[in-house]
């Protein structure tokens, strides 16, 4: 964009001396006039790992008459300091003083806005709840206002293994080197040593607080939403992890708060897959500039909800595209939905309780192998298969074929009265949709970890064969279910590798007519109008510059051993964040970037101390006169009382090592 200025490298100086490094889009009017500021401020590297989707974002901002700009926070990229930890004190605080300099600069007229993805939108009502008084708007894309409730170590009070296996990809980013063309050839190497050195394995420090503690509660505005005041426009998506975060934020936040969940995956809604993709860019400069600029786009006088009620597919771990409309609500709680209850009897789903037998479930430990992955990011394979994969190894309870079709909006529960064997263990409760053919597709799902059931504060024992009645919260959904289909619910006592199991076999016991499901049901309205249609994104002004130098793979398998019984779950990735396409050269930096991971779960069906998780990769950054690699590797297993964790680094300047380092962590179970 040729009235557009790129600052590769802007230094902004913290309040301790250190400094961050950011990459700053300047309009031409900002020579003369000062303009408002849009910030994005996460972890993933300006000068490589996000460098290209940078550019589908940032230049359309500037062209639209923003100062755009994008911060590697403390720690990461060529930015001073060590990353502690996710969403520190510091980090937070950090963020607020970049917002003040940025206030502060000649280019920019004293409103700024905030914007990013996961991290980046964990950030930005971080940031916000700090009150600095030149931001006035946030746009954060597929984060939550819970750390504890919804982030990627604890579903339900039970141990995610995602809590694993994120932490193992961030030990590699934690390792990775600045640039020596940024921070200079005699510096980046100590600079370097300075980061593994400081860094700790996030996956044994996040398993140190295994209840709701004040680890959790830092960084998560539900603690207090009076905190953010500035208005909040929210873009989610169904196949995200943060499905229910929307519904908390328009239900409590004090201030405008705009809506759009759709069918999509972890990805920003112009990249969005499932389709049908949205104009992100066009969207936000609408909030933008009626926050920012003070101009009336009509935005805000339009529902502050819509969301995307898919309709019922057929069961699938890659889906490109979902069928379905685009719904608007006033408010949530809405008017226009409304509980739904059907009751689990024997085996049936019913709209009244019928007392009969007594059942029980001992899921086999390798149940929830159609699974898929909790937060897809659309990889292939990495949403959920045909439920009637684990069936057998569930409670089942069906309702009747519809005679009508049945919008699910909101978030489902299951009021469940159960025993269970052991002193530890816990319930995992699919809503499925089942079709005339007899196939499965996940609608949603949610876990309970009964030594939770009275707090998240003090887990407490089971006592064998006595009943406790629990609520679970199901993740977020819309969702239409067909006329002719059927509503299913499965009970079961495992969900691996989601989950990570007990320290023994559970069997879990129900009573016919004493759980029920609630189904948030939105109504059907004569007459309503047809929202605002949102256009496709437009093809990007300034295509992302990057050729390929080497090709990938891929592998995304469930075998079983059969000279021991073992099940594993593999997920092999040779290109990284280019997906399975090998090595890149970004050609205007010539920096060629190299990612492989190979993530394994393996599980014995009878046997949950069995359980492994390992986690190894590689990353590399080539250039003429530069050459720097670092592997990793991280592993997982444990006892009846005992998490026991392994994690392995290496780091080679050429040929050089420059750095190793192996920490065996041993962290008590806690019930967990």
């Amino acid at each position: 964009m040729s009235n557009v200025e790129v600052i590769e490298t802007v230094w902004i100086p913290m309040p301790d001396g250190t400094q961050l490094a950011a990459r700053l889009w300047l309009p031409e009017a900002a020579k003369t006039t000062p303009l408002p500021c849009i910030l994005e401020y996460i972890p993933y590297r300006r000068r490589d790992r996000t460098r290209m989707r940078d550019e589908s974002m940032h230049p359309h901002f500037a062209a639209a008459g923003y100062a755009s700009i994008r911060v590697d926070i403390r720690g990461y990229g060529d930015s001073d300091g060590i990353a502690e930890d996710e969403y520190s004190h510091q980090e937070t605080q950090d963020g607020h003083d970049v917002i003040q300099w940025i206030a502060d600069q000649d280019w920019c007229d004293g409103n700024v806005g905030m914007f990013g993805k996961s991290w980046g939108a964990y950030n930005a009502f971080q940031v916000a709840a700090t009150r600095p008084p030149a931001l006035k708007a946030i746009a954060p894309v597929m984060g939550t206002d819970d750390r504890w409730r919804e982030d990627i170590h604890f579903y339900g009070g039970c141990l995610a293994n995602d809590n694993f296996w994120w932490g193992s990809i961030m030990q590699l980013y934690n390792a990775m080197p600045p640039d020596p063309e940024i921070v200079g050839e005699d510096r980046w190497i100590d600079m370097w040593r300075e980061r593994m050195e400081g860094a700790s394995f996030w996956p044994a420090m996040w398993l140190e607080h295994q209840t709701h503690d004040e680890m959790w509660r830092r960084g998560s505005i539900c603690e207090n939403y009076a905190d953010v005041e500035v208005p909040v426009y929210f873009f989610g998506g169904w196949m995200d992890l943060y499905r229910d975060t929307p519904f908390r934020i328009a239900q409590h936040l004090s201030g405008p708060v705009k809506i759009l969940m759709g069918p999509w995956a972890h990805l920003y809604p112009h990249e969005g897959v499932p389709g049908p993709k949205a104009d992100f860019v066009g969207e936000v400069l609408r909030f933008w500039d009626h926050w920012l600029k003070g101009i009336d786009t009509g935005l805000m006088d339009e529902p502050l909800l819509r969301f995307f009620m898919q309709e019922s597919a057929a069961p699938s771990g890659t889906h490109l595209q979902r069928e379905g409309r685009w719904v608007e609500e006033p408010s949530w709680p809405s008017p226009n939905v409304k509980d739904h209850s059907m009751w689990l009897n024997d085996g049936t789903l019913d709209i009244k309780p019928r007392t009969g037998s007594t059942m029980s479930i001992c899921s086999p430990q390798n149940f929830g192998a159609a699974a898929g992955d909790m937060c897809s990011f659309a990889i292939p394979g990495d949403m959920a298969e045909d439920c009637r994969i684990d069936a057998a190894g569930a409670l089942q309870f069906k309702g009747d074929p519809l005679e009508a079709a049945v919008d699910v909006l909101g978030q489902p529960s299951v009021e469940i009265t159960v025993s269970a064997d052991q002193e530890q263990g816990f319930v995992a409760a699919l809503l499925v949709d089942e079709a005339p053919s007899g196939a499965q597709t996940l609608i949603s799902r949610g876990f309970c970890n009964l030594n939770h059931r009275i707090g998240d504060t003090n887990p407490t024992a089971i006592v064998p064969g006595e009943d406790m009645t629990v609520t679970i919260p199901l993740y977020g959904s819309g969702y239409r279910v067909m006329p002719g289909h059927r509503i299913v619910v499965q009970i079961a006592s495992a969900y691996w590798p989601v989950l990570w199991p007990a320290p023994a076999p559970v069997t879990l016991t129900i009573q016919s007519g004493s759980s029920c499901l609630h189904l948030p049901v939105r109504t059907q309205k004569g007459q309503e109008s047809e929202p605002r249609a949102l256009p496709e994104p437009s093809e990007p002004q300034t295509a992302p510059r990057k050729t390929k130098v080497r090709s990938g793979s891929m592998e995304r398998s469930i075998r079983t051993d059969l000279t021991n019984g073992e099940t594993i779950h593999r997920f092999f990735l040779d290109g990284g964040v280019f997906g399975p396409v090998g090595d890149f050269r970004l050609d205007d930096i010539g920096t060629v970037l190299s990612d492989v991971s190979d993530r394994r779960y393996t599980i014995h069906p009878s046997d949950p101390l069995s359980a492994t998780a390992t986690m190894e990769q590689t990353a590399g950054f080539d250039r003429e006169g530069w050459s720097a690699k670092i592997w990793t590797y991280s592993e997982q297993k444990a006892t009846p009382t005992e998490f026991h964790l392994t994690s392995r680094l290496k780091a080679w300047a050429g040929t050089e090592l420059v750095y190793e380092e192996e920490n065996v962590h041993v962290i008590p179970r806690n019930g967990m």
